[in-house]
């Protein structure tokens, strides 16, 4: 964390009028780039700039040989032909995942038996500092992975688990079988007004209910959402397939179809009969827009108002269920992702690399001038 925070004394403080101005402490600017004149000129990778990366190559000690093979004691090169997959398959990187993955094994349980088995109880003040203490702990034996990136993940979470847990404890376990109005401000004779627009879960989103316990119902619709969204795309085809001709009369607007004056052109029958099959065509998609939509609507309405009985009628079990969803699978997935989101930097700043010193000012040079760079 030297770009973002460090201990400081008294003195240097002192030194500083007492200000407490961060930059004054803490240089958070990137390094300056910098180019090796011989790798420039002549090809490699400068043991310097890769030196630059040594915390990886102390976590993976066997990685950097197996990717660079030494070309002079200035420089290496790329013996590898795909840098990624070679760099994620190493035994070094897949026992650092590994290693990782075992020290959380069991933080799925321990979130488990902190929230939901201590929901009503748990000192919700206090209960944020003792996760990331738990998950500092469990981080120790690992390198690279920033513990402040692992807070800011149980932070992101904490904020709706704290604020559920509040009202659990407040209002009782049954808070999580309500719902509310959803109210709105909408503009009526110049005047907002607050009306309501369907509900929405007290404790629990009905997305979240939806996906576990109404899977068939939501997928049903997501079919007629997705049908409607292809829609669009096949009228465009059948527009490229009209002539310039045709494209210019009043059927076509815009570079789109215009719907009545489709049924006005396909009644009249005044156009060849390739375009009058690719007219009905397109009429026919309109029609099928039409009732798709209003199916939609009559759908989303009904499956709205399943999710609100559902709510209302879970048991406690489903509750809790929900609850480790909501609270402690997005956690658990987001932390497991850590070492992925640090290899794949690595793996960025090992390809930038490359590519930095992949065309020489030699390779220049004979491009530019091929009969000289043969003498």
């Amino acid at each position: 964390m030297s770009r973002f925070s460090r201990l400081v004394t008294i003195d240097e403080i002192r030194s500083n009028d007492y200000n407490l101005n961060i930059p004054r402490y803490v240089d958070s600017s990137e390094k300056a780039e910098s180019w090796d004149i011989y790798s420039s000129m002549f090809g490699g990778i400068p043991e310097s700039e890769l030196g630059d990366l040594q915390e990886y190559w102390d976590a993976f000690p066997g990685l950097k040989d197996s990717l660079f093979r030494p070309l002079n004691s200035h420089c290496r090169a790329l013996q590898v032909e795909d840098l990624k997959e070679a760099l994620q398959s190493h035994p070094d990187v897949t026992a650092f995942i590994a290693r990782y993955t075992a020290a959380f094994d069991s933080f799925g349980d321990f979130l488990d038996r902190e929230l939901i088995g201590k929901m009503q109880t748990v000192n919700i003040a206090q209960a944020e500092a003792a996760l990331s203490d738990n998950i500092f702990s469990r981080m120790e034996a690992v390198p690279l992975i920033d513990r402040y990136s692992a807070y800011q993940l149980l932070d992101q979470v904490w904020q709706s688990v704290s604020i559920d847990l509040e009202v659990i404890q407040t209002e009782g376990f049954a808070a999580t079988k309500q719902v509310d109005p959803h109210m709105v401000l909408k503009k009526k004779n110049n005047k907002e007004e607050e009306v309501q627009e369907g509900w929405v879960g007290h404790v629990l989103p009905f997305d979240l209910v939806e996906a576990a316990l109404l899977p068939e119902d939501r997928a049903a619709l997501k079919n007629k959402e997705d049908r409607l969204a292809e829609i669009a795309g096949e009228r465009e085809s059948l527009l490229d397939e009209l002539s310039d001709e045709d494209r210019e009369q009043s059927f076509v607007e815009e570079d789109a179809f215009v719907a009545a004056e489709l049924k006005k052109a396909i009644k009249a029958k005044e156009v060849k009969p390739e375009t009058l099959s690719i007219l009905r065509k397109a009429d026919a998609l309109f029609t099928e827009e039409k009732e798709l939509k209003k199916q939609i609507k009559i759908d989303e309405a009904e499956l709205h108002l399943k999710t609100k009985a559902v709510i209302e009628n879970l048991t406690d079990e489903q509750v809790l269920d929900l609850l480790r969803q909501k609270w402690i699978t997005p956690l658990v997935e987001s932390i497991l992702s850590l070492p992925q989101t640090v290899i794949g930097d690595f793996v960025t700043k090992l390809e930038a690399l490359c590519s930095k010193y992949d065309t020489t000012f030699s390779d220049i040079w004979k491009r530019k001038f091929p009969a000289r760079s043969r003498r």
